[in-house]
C-alpha cells in the first residue's frame, strides 16, 4: 500500500475521532446526567413553588436535617450551603431562598446508596430564609435559617 504523508494524517484524524466519540459514549450516562425543569423554577411566591412541587403535602420540622451555611452572607451572588441528614433512604433534597424571584435554587435527586450530603452555592437577592425540604422514605421534612445579606444578590 503506498502511504503518503497525506493519506497518514487524514487516516490519524478519522481514527482519532472515532476513538474519541466512542470513549466519550463509554463516559456518559443517564443518572449522571443534569436535567433543567423549568416549571420548577419558574417565578413566583415560595407558597406557588412549593404547591407546585409538593402538592399541598405535610411537610414536618426536623432536627435530623443539618444546614450549613453563613448567618451574614458578605455576597449574596455566592452564599455557599451544605444540606446534610441522618435521616434514612432520602430520595431529594430542594434548597429554596423564600425572597428570591424564583424560590427554587436547587433540587437533587440522590440514589439510596449515597450518603445524604449536598453542596452548593447560591444566589440570594435579599435578607431571607433559606429552606430545605428532604423526601425520606415518601415524607417530607424541612429545616430553615435566616441569612443576612450584606451586599451584592441576585440583582448585582
Amino acid at each position: 500500500m503506498n502511504c503518503n504523508r497525506r493519506t497518514f494524517i487524514q487516516q490519524a484524524l478519522v481514527a482519532g475521532l472515532q476513538t474519541g466519540i466512542f470513549g466519550g459514549s463509554l463516559l456518559a450516562t443517564q443518572t449522571a446526567q443534569a436535567t433543567w425543569l423549568a416549571e420548577d423554577f419558574t417565578p413566583g411566591p415560595l407558597s406557588a413553588t412549593l404547591k407546585h412541587l409538593y402538592n399541598d403535602a405535610a411537610i414536618t420540622q426536623s432536627e435530623a436535617i443539618t444546614l450549613k451555611l453563613p448567618r451574614i452572607a458578605e455576597n449574596g451572588a455566592v452564599v455557599p450551603i451544605t444540606v446534610s441528614t441522618t435521616l434514612a433512604k432520602v430520595s431529594d433534597i430542594a434548597i429554596f431562598v423564600t425572597k428570591n424571584p424564583t424560590p427554587l435554587s436547587g433540587k437533587f435527586k440522590l440514589s439510596p446508596d449515597l450518603e445524604p450530603v449536598v453542596s452548593a452555592r447560591i444566589k440570594m437577592a435579599e435578607t431571607s430564609e433559606v429552606l430545605a425540604i428532604v423526601t425520606s422514605e415518601g415524607k417530607l421534612y424541612k429545616a430553615f435559617q435566616e441569612v443576612k445579606v450584606t451586599i451584592g444578590g441576585c440583582g448585582g
